[in-house]
């Protein structure tokens, strides 16, 4: 199989776990870094052993084949146009792009180019939410009616140095968090026909609480608080509720409600996780069926054990692209949950019914077998 050298522009702290990650997968060999502060591009290829490019110098290396576009989300557009335009293949961050007009746009430039446009997030491809995913093909709970999913905390400045850009448009738990949660909703259900909302924000202002800038007030200019019903196209109605208001709850990530019983699924932002099955009689957890990415290989910040395989949807590219077959991370399938998470914003701010416009097919499931083969 041939290697494809991947790129990365935004060496921020997202791009710490793709450079510790990529060495997990075939077919990808992370070689260079940009970023518009070359004080960042340097401490990261001193870190990883990249080389250190300018952004300009990036998009015109013969030896990158996909850029990994890991900059703020207000940037993911121009960014990937300029990684298409230079005959790249562009893998980008979550949300994708932030209106549904930019992700038309890409995918016109994208296919008069003849390259891949790929997106987080990718955790979907892991082992809990893709047993999920087989329990339902199987249909052990039936039809599937309906659920709930629950993304809440009380934000991202406890922990984040500079939050500034989670609170501006563009940011918000929707477009922050919402990602995990409908992409994995879409890849286990399939595509959403309508959605409606209402939406709302708990302050002005929130302050920092962690770093340097410690107890410096920051503006809220977007929705924090979002309660959203999504309708899907095989008739399932579901209820999103996503907040950076709420300091504590008892909801589940995730439960789909099936006409024979019910799934409990974990938090979509992680691999792994345990699968609930429930009935009448109670509930029992689901054996893994030995998914390799759903094997615990890192700690999270409170020592909690945890599955993090995050460039599998960026190797399960390359192998499309060197094989001529779809990848899962899709343009398509991005671009679907960017108009359905928009469309809650606008719902919320309309007090309406938005339906869809776009559609795309559920990504293909990921077997146990599958999932080795991307690793190296």
């Amino acid at each position: 199989m041939s290697t494809l050298g991947v790129g990365v522009i935004g060496c921020g702290n997202i791009s710490a776990a793709y450079m510790k990650l990529a060495p997990l997968f075939k077919g990808i060999e992370m070689r260079a870094c940009a970023d518009i502060s070359e004080a960042a591009a340097k401490a990261r290829a001193e870190e990883f052993g990249l080389r250190v490019e300018t952004v300009e110098g990036l998009l015109a290396s013969d030896d990158i084949d996909i850029i990994v576009n890991l900059t703020v989300p207000a940037a993911h557009f121009e960014v990937s146009k300029h990684i298409l335009e230079a005959g790249k293949h562009s893998y980008s961050e979550k949300p994708f792009v932030l209106t549904l007009d930019e992700g038309e746009a890409l995918r016109k430039l994208a296919a008069e180019k003849g390259l891949r446009v790929g997106s987080a997030p990718d955790t979907f491809m892991g082992g809990a939410h893709q047993l999920a995913r087989a329990v339902l093909d199987e249909g052990t709970i039936g039809k599937v009616i309906g659920g709930t999913c629950h993304v809440m905390s009380f934000g991202m400045e406890h922990w984040h140095p500079n939050p500034d850009f989670f609170f501006q448009p563009g940011g918000g738990p929707i477009l922050d968090l919402g990602p995990y949660y409908i992409t994995n909703l879409v890849q286990l259900i399939g595509p959403i026909k309508a959605v409606a909302a209402m939406t709302g924000k708990g302050s002005e202002r929130r302050t920092i609480s962690n770093g340097p800038r410690d107890g410096e007030m920051v503006p809220v200019d977007t929705p924090t608080n979002i309660h959203a019903l999504l309708e899907f196209q095989n008739g399932a109605i579901v209820t999103l509720g996503a907040s950076w208001d709420v300091k504590a709850h008892r909801h589940e990530n995730m439960e789909l409600y099936g006409l024979d019983g019910s799934l409990y699924v974990p938090d979509p932002n992680f691999f792994g996780g345990d699968i609930l099955l429930a009935t009448p009689d109670g509930a029992e957890a689901l054996e893994g069926r030995g998914h390799p990415l759903a094997v615990n290989n890192i700690e999270d910040g409170r020592g909690n054990p945890r599955a993090n395989y995050r460039c599998a949807g960026l190797a399960d590219m390359a192998q499309g692209i060197l094989e001529g077959r779809p990848h899962r991370c899709s343009q398509e399938l991005a671009t679907h949950v960017v108009e359905v998470m928009t469309a809650i914003l606008q719902a919320g701010e309309d007090r309406s019914w938005v339906t869809m416009t776009t559609t795309c097919d559920r990504p293909q499931a990921l077997s146990p077998e599958g999932a080795q083969a991307l690793l190296a």
